[in-house]
Order: C-alpha cells, then structure tokens, then sequence
C-alpha cells in the first residue's frame, strides 16, 4: 500500500502515477490517496478528460461506484489553471491527454503541488499509451496494480479489447475488455489476427 512520504522541507511538489490494465483499481487508488489529502485537510482538485463519459461526465468514478467531483477538460495545459492555495492535484485516465502533460504536471510540481495520476500504461495492442511512459520516467512516485486474469488467474498486466475496433480509443467496460496476463494477452491476440 502507497503512503504518502513525510518531505515537510522539500521545496517542490511531486508526481505519484498509478497505472496498469483495465479494472486493476487505479482509479480507485487515485480516489483512495485523494481522499486522505482531503482528510489531512489539503485542498484538492480533480481532472478527467472531457471525453471521458462512461460513468458521469463530471465525476471521476472507479468500478466500485466510489466517486469524486471534478473538473473535466480537453488539454492537458488546463490543468495549470488550478484554483488559487491548492495542494493536491489528481488526475485520471492520463492516457487520453496529449503528450505534452507530463511537462504541465512538472510545472505544478515546481509550484510545489502534488500531482496523483492515474491511466492505462498500454493500449490494447499492449504498446505504450499516450503520455503515460513519460510520466512514468518523470514521476518520483510509481504504483503498477494489477487485475486478476479470468482465464488463468494469474496477475493481468494487460487490457484485451473483445471487439474487432481498430481505433486506439474505444471507451468501454467489460463489454468490450478484459484484463489478461501477458500469456492470455499474446493467445488471444495470436487467435484474434493470425497472420
């Protein structure tokens, strides 16, 4: 379990990042250590991306139904227009953002603000996705959480999408992916698109 670290003389933020497959918890996480900032009477603010909408279009919700408001927006650069004595940033499904918001959370970092974000680490085809690889060599702070595979049920690294889309975008739930290890991953995909 991640505890937040005791820096009170550091004289800078820091980017935590949660990732991993679909339905791993990292969404949960993110809400879990947002939740203890807000305890600890931080004040805290939450982004999601605008096109995000599978639960509620201004609530970041995790599988569980646990849930926070938030702020959603388009471009990662907004992210820099936190409200005024704000000490805690989250931000979840990283994946969907454009390249350039590992460079924006530093920026909130040198202004000494936490920055908690959570998103896939890859894609469908099991390759890196979106900004997330940069956070991750930026971050001060990593948690991979896994899923439990249903085929074997060994730890699920990855999310296999269970429809034919070829977009590298296709929001969806259980409907249309499932965690895997990275053997159940690698049959299915071989089944999937033989060569």
């Amino acid at each position: 379990m991640f505890l937040e670290p005791g820096f009170k003389s550091q004289r800078s933020g820091w980017i935590e990042v949660i990732c991993g497959s679909m339905f791993s918890g990292k969404t949960e996480e993110l809400i879990r250590r947002l939740k203890r900032a807000r305890f600890a009477s931080q004040k805290v603010q939450i982004f999601k991306p605008t096109e995000d909408t599978r639960y509620d279009e201004r609530q970041v919700v995790s599988h569980d139904d646990n849930a926070l408001m938030s702020t959603p927006i388009m471009f990662s650069s907004q992210i820099l227009e936190v409200q005024g004595g704000i000490e805690v940033v989250g931000i979840d499904e990283a994946q969907f953002f454009d390249r350039d918001l590992p460079k924006h959370a530093q920026t909130l970092c040198m202004r000494g603000i936490r920055v908690i974000i959570a998103g896939l680490d890859m894609d469908y085809k099991g390759q890196p996705f979106g900004p997330v690889p940069d956070l991750l060599a930026v971050a001060e702070y990593i948690t991979k959480v896994h899923a439990i595979c249903p085929h074997c049920g060994n730890l699920a690294t990855h999310s296999y999408r269970l429809t034919h889309d070829d977009e590298t975008i296709v929001l969806g739930e259980k409907d249309k992916y499932e965690p895997r290890c990275r053997a159940c991953f690698s049959m299915g995909q071989i089944l999937k698109f033989p060569d």
